[in-house]
């Protein structure tokens, strides 16, 4: 029996060179420019409860063999914290803190922290920055690493500063500057 090309096929091999070429130079010739970055500077309380029946930081780990407390080495926290326009706990709530912290320290409350805040008000509605960053409740300020966001903070960097408020009787209320470079 014999073998015959068909002249569809044959057409179609002609023609696979010249569409890949067309292909990868259409492919190259378009650029991306980024949008132009923007600074955003937001200023608000970050509000935490971790004595209460309403705690919004629950210690989940402790180390084996001892008594843990949220302040023992290798203590392993939950965190969906209040985020306020004010210090009070009637000021408007404009987001939560939701994430990590570890007991990171021997020596003292050093707290390693891997949070995102979920703004669920006003303009940032729906959008999340990511922190990252160490947290020592007695030394002010405190300054943290921002190193992500979604929604209008997609591909955020920069970083935030906190200074303690207050820290007593089973709350602590820290206030914020986020200073957030984003598209």
């Amino acid at each position: 029996m014999a073998y015959s090309s068909s002249p569809c096929v044959l057409v179609l091999l002609l023609l696979l060179p010249f569409s890949l070429s067309a292909f990868v130079a259409t492919a190259e010739s378009h650029e991306y420019t980024p949008p132009p970055e923007k600074m955003t500077h937001l200023h608000f309380y970050f509000h935490e409860k971790y004595t209460s029946p309403e705690a919004t930081a629950v210690l989940v780990a402790v180390p084996p063999g001892t008594n843990a407390t949220f302040d023992t080495f290798g203590a392993l926290i939950v965190i969906d914290d209040v985020l306020r326009d004010g210090p009070e706990e009637s000021s408007k709530l404009i987001g939560r803190a939701q994430g990590l912290a570890a007991q990171a320290s021997l020596e003292g409350t050093q707290i390693l922290t891997a949070v995102n805040f979920v703004f669920t008000e006003g303009e940032y509605n729906g959008s999340t920055v990511a922190i990252l960053g160490r947290i020592v409740p007695t030394v002010s300020p405190t300054e943290r690493a921002i190193v992500g966001g979604s929604g209008k903070f997609r591909m955020a960097r920069g970083y935030t500063v906190g200074n303690t408020y207050s820290f007593s009787g089973g709350y602590f209320i820290l206030e914020l500057d986020a200073y957030i470079i984003h598209y």
